[in-house]
């Protein structure tokens, strides 16, 4: 199996491509110039508005992995150029070049918005009030509607690896007003590469899936995680529900996290 990943380069990419290549598949990457990939990768010069370069990736592959996408940014049309506009030029690229691959694209536990009665579920109508989920779900659209044999996955709070991003969670307590006992689902970038490889399979073909753990931590545990402290308040929530997502169509596709949750990590020196 011949893959091309898109994003290869960025917070999930650098670590799921290592993993990728270490289960035995044949990985190209899409990067710009300057950008470095690991050895064992092909790299493809480019990037999503650069047609001729995706033309020549994804000639033969089976599959392609979109990671990238961009989101840390006030400049809204940046962010839906890039996710709606070069979603599209990657889908063209595939459709002229190579029609029957699986293409997996990774979107965001942030379509569901806010104001749920449950846990946010594949089903639920998405409401994005902001531009990076807001593209996701044109993205994610654009795709159901290629012709092409595709999956969703819709990731929640990604840490692990080292990565910093939990870590940095108590600096963005103020910013966001967190109510200590809101519980965020999470995923390990250990279970991001076992969901892509699954759905290398075809297990989720033509379907969108929250990708996460087994148990959804409150704010205040995951900053007393990484060294944090938060007031603690027993105020009641106005809004429980709010990044937390439905695992459960997922595992009942066969996906099995293989870290259950965030005090595993930490138990197991995963963070």
């Amino acid at each position: 199996m011949t893959i091309l990943l898109t994003g290869a380069t960025g917070l999930v990419g650098a670590r799921l491509l290592p993993r990728l290549i270490r289960a035995g598949t044949a990985c190209r990457a899409l990067v710009r110039a300057g950008g470095n990939v690991v050895a064992d990768a092909r790299a493809f010069n480019g990037d999503l508005f650069d047609r001729d370069a995706l033309v020549r990736a994804v000639d033969g592959v089976s599959a392609v992995v979109h990671l990238a996408a961009v989101f840390r940014t006030a400049d809204t049309d940046l962010i839906w150029k890039s996710n709606l506009e070069g979603t599209r030029n990657l889908i063209a690229a595939v459709k002229a070049q190579a029609p029957d691959a699986r293409f997996i694209m990774a979107s965001t536990a942030h379509v569901y918005g806010r104001g749920s009665a449950h846990p946010g579920r594949e089903a639920d109508p998405v409401d994005p009030q902001q531009a990076y989920p807001a593209s996701k779900v044109a993205a994610e659209q654009a795709l159901r509607d290629s012709g092409l044999t595709w999956s969703v996955l819709r990731f929640p709070f990604v840490y692990g690896d080292r990565d910093g991003h939990l870590e940095a969670l108590p600096s963005h307590l103020s910013a966001f007003a967190f109510h200590p006992a809101q519980r965020m689902s999470t995923v390990h970038h250990r279970d991001i590469a076992a969901a892509i490889e699954f759905a290398l399979t075809g297990a989720f073909d033509r379907r969108i899936v929250n990708i996460s753990d087994d148990t959804a931590t409150t704010i205040y545990e995951l900053v007393r995680f990484v060294g944090g402290d938060m007031d603690a308040s027993s105020e009641p929530m106005s809004d429980p529900w709010y990044l937390h997502v439905d695992g459960s169509l997922a595992r009942s596709l066969g996906f099995r996290p293989t870290v259950r949750t965030v005090r595993e990590a930490v138990e197991r020196d995963l963070m």
